[in-house]
């Protein structure tokens, strides 16, 4: 864990923070990076996982146990940029902020909770270091968030044009081809190899079907 990443903060005072902050912290703070939006902070990243308390129907990620995301985070960080995500202290991540995510994972309490956003960064980072002591095998390079949203673009226009999927609200019919991918990570290679399937299922749907009609929808 070398690297800060905020988002949109409301009242950001590094100078203070700094004054406030150890050392090593202090370090930490002076390669502090701020973004306005969350897509492009999370673009060169190629696995996150996002924190969340709310495992309602609207949760389709792989969910994980704290131990288990920082075991897989850890095998992925020697050829792969790794996140953590928190959301705001007071309302969390919302469910499109969720779906950027690879995985999920929350943190089990009682029923009365009353985990901080500090305290939930602390329980993560427990557990990513003692992952990091333990030898594991490192997974290759995976696709970023940046190709991974590329390729999700991609492979939405193509569904739509072939009718695999809805016109109306195919970001709802997404959903499961995004878990499906973002089950295991997908790999830069693999991402490229799909994206190159759209382009020439585009391509045969332009030169040989157009004005011809379309295939029948599958059942």
């Amino acid at each position: 864990l070398s690297r800060l990443v905020v988002v949109a903060p409301e009242d950001l005072d590094q100078e203070r923070l700094t004054r406030m902050a150890t050392p090593a912290a202090a370090q930490l703070l002076a390669r502090m990076e701020v973004h306005d939006d969350l897509a492009p902070a999370l673009a060169p990243f190629q696995y996150i996982v996002g924190t969340t308390a709310r495992l309602g129907g609207a949760v389709r990620q792989e969910l994980l146990s704290p131990r288990e995301a920082a075991a897989r985070l850890v095998s992925l960080s020697r050829h792969n940029d790794i996140a953590l995500l928190f959301g705001p202290e007071n309302w969390g991540l919302t469910n499109h902020e969720l779906r950027l995510c690879h995985a999920l994972t929350t943190i089990p309490t009682g029923e009365c909770s009353s985990l901080n956003l500090a305290q939930a960064v602390m329980v993560m980072a427990y557990e990513v270091f003692t992952a990091g002591r333990a030898g594991r095998e490192f997974e290759p390079r995976l696709a970023n968030s940046r190709e991974l949203e590329t390729m999700y673009a991609m492979l939405q226009e193509t569904l739509v044009k072939i009718d695999f999927i809805s016109h109306q609200n195919p970001e709802y019919w997404m959903h499961n081809v995004r878990r499906l991918f973002s089950r295991h990570g997908l790999r830069a290679r693999e991402a490229q190899v799909i994206k190159g399937i759209c382009r020439q299922i585009d391509w045969y749907v332009r030169t040989q079907l157009e004005g011809k009609g379309k295939p029948e929808p599958e059942v």
